[in-house]
Formats: structure tokens, sequence, C-alpha cells
């Protein structure tokens, strides 16, 4: 984090073919090493997958995903003392949209679906269902925040 200035928040330009931003921050995450068009038919291929299971709008279960993930507050290490305390501090919106994309890639990866198109298409509509491990997380953070809610008033 930079000392003398705010630093300017970047602009996405949306997706070519869905025309939404938040599918185009969803491929950025995805991608690795500047490899963008792979990124890009990992996550149709598994909007495809997911419109051939539930014959929905696959835009609609990603957004609902997305939305089912995104943790409202967090805890934070504050050293008071000489002892650190975790304190628990509300999320501000774009970080809870990073994170709960971040969640989404990580335990999609970590699924045992044969290719990464799959393994996103389960994770997506486990997470639309209110189920699979990134709601888990949500839910662990969440309860994280509730256990040490005695040291709010460390926040500042």
């Amino acid at each position: 984090m930079p000392r003398r200035r705010e630093v300017p928040e970047r602009q996405v330009i949306p997706d070519p073919k869905y025309s939404n931003k938040l599918v185009s921050k969803f491929i950025n995450s995805i991608m690795a090493d500047g490899k963008k068009s792979v990124a890009e038919s990992i996550l149709y291929g598994a909007f495809k997958s997911i419109e051939n299971k539930t014959k929905e709008n696959p835009v609609k279960i990603f957004e609902k995903a997305i939305e089912n993930v995104r943790p409202i507050i967090e805890v934070k290490s504050r050293r008071v003392g000489g002892s650190t305390y975790q304190v628990p501090t509300e999320i501000r919106p774009s970080r809870r949209t990073a994170l709960g994309i971040r969640w989404i890639i990580s335990y999609s990866r970590g699924r045992s679906e044969k290719g990464m198109a799959n393994k996103l298409a389960g994770e997506l509509m486990d997470a639309a269902n209110q189920r699979g491990a990134s709601v888990k997380k949500k839910e662990d953070t969440h309860k994280m925040a509730e256990a040490n809610k005695a040291f709010a008033h460390f926040r500042w």
C-alpha cells in the first residue's frame, strides 16, 4: 500500500461475449501467464456445461454463485500491548468480490472432475445452490468473526 496517495481503481472492460464486467474480472483472475484466450475458453466452457446441465442462463447462475460466496466480514490481526487479537472488520465491496472470485477459483482447482471447465462449472453450480467448499470458506470466515466479536473495540 502506498503511503503518499490513494491508488485509482482500474476500469475493467466488459467481456466480448456477455458484456459483463464481473465475467471479465473472473476471466482475468483465472488467467495465468497472460493467456487470456485460454482463460476465456475455460470460463465459456464452464458456462456451456452449466447451461447443458441446468437449462438456465449461465450468467445468472454465475452472479448468484459470486453473491453467495462474497464475505461481509473478516478478521484482521491487530497487535495491542504485546498480544495479537483477531479483530472482526467489515470488508469493502471491491474486496468482497475479489475474495469471492479467488475462493471459487482456488476451490474449483482442487475438485476431482476432469478438465478445469468442468471443475469450475461444478463449483459455480454448488456455490449457486449454497453448498461447496467456497461457500463453506465464507461461513468459516463469518464464524471466526462472530467468535472474535469481543475484540471489536480494537478496531480503528
